[in-house]
């Protein structure tokens, strides 16, 4: 394994070389959303300047040239996550989306009152509120696995709340807000124990090491391509091909059917039967130039970079006085939350902001992470494969400089 250039790979991110307030951007907030290459950046460019058409449904050259790129990102992605089929690839507007579609096609086909969803204390709202809705709509009911102090969940609690009523289980993969990395493998062999499918929340862990959802053998998998180092708007559902074919459409319109009359209508194939409509197409053909830049990093290299960089973050921010660090989990990534003596989350953000340090202040969408601190909000600093020792070490006189501020 080549160890990154990071000098190199800076080059191909523009919008880092710049400043904020009179110092150099340190850009920190990698977890909401990672800044994108030259290369992707020219992949949008190019289909908007040269190839911009609708696609699947015109038979002259520019449609059919961006039929072609949007297809191949397909492919792009289908060997990026190891999944068999390009079929088992469906484009949505990102992880949250992913979730909703799921959980609406399972809602109308396959619930009934009483059966159970099982989640965890640590999910992201995206992964409670479609769960939630999908209770009040349906009276399906909502199971929580608890984590304890460290950020860790407790499998035990997980066994325990496994049974004949449990029809999903829907993990996050790697914690936005604690950094946890789930044993998911294990939750996924102990759930298919009992026949249970599982849905993964892979929006954190899939821009930071190698995923294989064929190894994994989970049924469902989610991303979104922003935090992938893509553009926005665009996400992808995993799901294996029987769930495909069992599930129905969650949006109807063009290009998800095969034919339509007033009396009936026969959808398409997969994934197409899950595709309504004009899809974001340029945002397909950024993400798979994203997945090729990551391809063309390595997957284990940037999660050995990322690691070391945590790990130097980790020491120097936990040895301040008066911070205290928000998930000790020993299973981490790149994601550090903390919270300093007497100051609130969103003053040591504009703090820092006026330092040209951009990190999340906040409850990161987590607000039951919160609550189980006790705490309203967090500050985090999370990492990217652009990110440098020189940049956590601002960070750390930034923190510092908070701390003389409400001394």
């Amino acid at each position: 394994m080549n160890a990154l250039n990071i000098a190199q790979i800076r080059r191909d991110f523009p919008i880092l070389h710049q400043q904020v307030h009179g110092h150099p951007l340190v850009y920190l907030d990698n977890a909401a959303t990672t800044q994108k290459p030259r290369q992707v950046l020219d992949a949008l460019e190019n289909y908007y300047t040269q190839d911009n058409a609708n696609i699947h449904r015109g038979v002259h050259t520019l449609s059919e040239r961006a039929t072609a790129s949007y297809e191949t990102s397909r492919q792009k992605v289908q060997d990026f996550l190891g999944a068999q089929h390009a079929h088992e690839i469906v484009f949505v507007r990102g992880a949250t989306e992913a979730i909703n579609l799921v959980a609406h096609s399972l809602g109308r086909s396959l619930l009934r009152p009483g059966d159970e969803i099982l989640i965890t204390e640590m999910e992201h709202h995206s992964n409670i509120v479609p769960w939630q809705i999908l209770r009040d709509e349906t009276g399906v009911k909502l199971r929580i696995v608890p984590f304890d102090q460290s950020g860790t969940l407790l499998l035990d609690e997980f066994d325990k709340a496994l049974n004949e009523k449990t029809k999903l289980v829907s993990v996050v993969h790697l914690s936005n807000s604690l950094g946890t990395i789930n044993p998911i493998e294990e939750i996924i062999q102990r759930a298919h124990a009992r026949g249970i499918p599982v849905l993964i929340d892979g929006a954190q862990s899939a821009p930071h090491f190698r995923v294989n959802v064929r190894e994994l053998d989970c049924d469902f998998f989610v991303l979104s391509g922003h935090k992938l180092y893509g553009p926005t708007g665009i996400g992808v559902l995993y799901a294996k091909t029987e769930w495909l074919d069992r599930l129905p459409p969650y949006q109807g319109g063009g290009d998800m059917i095969r034919s339509v009359s007033f009396e009936k209508t026969t959808y398409n194939d997969l994934p197409y039967k899950f595709e309504a409509g004009t899809p974001n197409i340029a945002g397909s053909i950024g993400l798979g130039a994203a997945v090729d830049y990551l391809k063309s990093l390595g997957l284990e290299a940037i999660a050995a970079h990322e690691s070391e960089l945590l790990q130097h973050a980790t020491a120097r921010i936990s040895a301040l006085k008066g911070v205290r660090l928000i998930g000790t989990a020993e299973q981490k990534a790149g994601v550090l939350s903390f919270v300093i003596e007497g100051a609130h989350a969103h003053d040591v953000g504009t703090i820092l902001d006026q330092e040209g340090i951009a990190i999340r202040s906040g409850h990161h969408c987590t607000q039951p992470v919160m609550d189980h601190y006790g705490i309203p909000a967090s500050a985090r600093a999370s990492f990217g494969l652009y990110n440098t020792v020189q940049e956590i070490d601002a960070l750390v006189r930034g923190i510092q400089k908070v701390s003389e501020v409400f001394a």
